[in-house]
């Protein structure tokens, strides 16, 4: 399969490699417990404290986490003061442990691969989209990076964080098409959802302007490699 070259049909080709990668790793990993929030905001909150409103920019489809919100202040992980969560001591703990346990499955899954190569590239483009994020972006980037951490872990992360550009970029299509995320969500298949669609891959498209067409050709076949 050839790699698209044109910006909007690589944008639309990439986001679901993006994600396969990021679920693969996931469905990968060896956890028995369950991190709920803590895990999508793992990248996040070591480095800023977040408050209901980033919360609600996140989970702009109206998903309610308070309760996963309530679990992790009974572990002890999270400080709520009523509008912001700030991460404790344990709290940054149980992140390590989570991003030691994220290398760890990604150097086993993906041993023959180029992952630093990958890193390298995703990298390149999420802080190229940093630079005019959305609202989602502006919340989840940048990502926590300690130092020395395996290209594995990067690419993972990277990519996690880079998916809400995308999803900023969806949120802007439906808007500009006068919906709501309830509407937009009970949107059915048709002109209107192509349309849609179509608005998010122009809007998603400029970050990999930034990479060369050898680069966008080898970041989404090298991707693909990974699922």
């Amino acid at each position: 399969m050839l790699t698209p070259t044109d910006p909007y049909a690589y944008a639309a080709a990439i986001a679901p490699v993006i994600d396969a990668v990021h679920v693969t790793l996931h469905a990968a990993t060896r956890r028995p417990e369950a991190l709920g929030l803590l895990n999508d905001l793992r990248y996040t909150l070591p480095l800023r404290p977040l408050t209901r409103r980033d919360l609600a920019a996140v989970h702009r489809y109206g998903t309610d986490r308070e309760e996963d919100v309530r679990e992790h202040v009974r572990r002890g992980e999270l400080a709520d003061d009523g509008d912001t969560l700030r991460l404790t001591e344990r709290g940054l703990e149980t992140v390590r442990e989570l991003y030691a346990t994220h290398a760890a499955t990604a150097a086993r899954i993906w041993p023959d691969h180029d992952v630093e190569t990958l890193a390298e590239l995703a990298g390149r483009v999420l802080g190229k989209a940093m630079a005019e994020p959305g609202p989602a972006l502006a919340v989840m980037t940048p990502p926590y990076e300690p130092d020395e951490s395996p290209a594995g872990l990067l690419l993972f992360n990277r990519l996690a964080a880079l998916r809400y550009a995308r999803a900023d970029a969806h949120a802007a299509a439906w808007q500009a098409a006068g919906l709501t995320a309830a509407e937009v969500v009970a949107l059915a298949p048709g002109g209107l959802r192509e349309r849609i669609e179509a608005d998010t891959n122009r809007r998603a498209a400029p970050p990999y302007a930034c990479l060369s067409e050898q680069d966008r050709e080898f970041l989404h076949k090298g991707l693909l490699a990974l699922v």
